[in-house]
């Protein structure tokens, strides 16, 4: 198996990704996917990027974590890592 490069998606500031945030939640706990997304006070006052979104479980081998500087891009880092690991969210 050949690694593949990291690639960090483009973020679409008006794709309306945050619009079908509970949406996507959803449809990965009917998968039986267990997920999050939150924003921490802390990290934003320290200057780290905020926001969370967690998977685990279901038919994901490990869990997935990513932080990201506002929601939009939170999800958007968040839907590429399920892609990479088999699940594809249609959203």
């Amino acid at each position: 198996m050949t690694a593949r490069k990291r690639r960090w998606p483009k973020v679409d500031q008006n794709s309306g990704i945050e619009d079908a945030a509970l949406l996507i939640l959803e449809w990965l706990a009917e998968q039986g996917i267990n997920a999050m997304i939150r924003v921490d006070a802390e990290r934003l006052a320290e200057g780290l990027p905020p926001w969370t979104f967690a998977v685990s479980g279901g038919p994901l081998s490990g869990g997935i974590r990513v932080d990201g500087v506002s929601a939009g891009q939170c999800l958007s880092f968040a839907l590429a890592h399920l892609r990479d690991a088999g699940v594809e969210v249609p959203f």
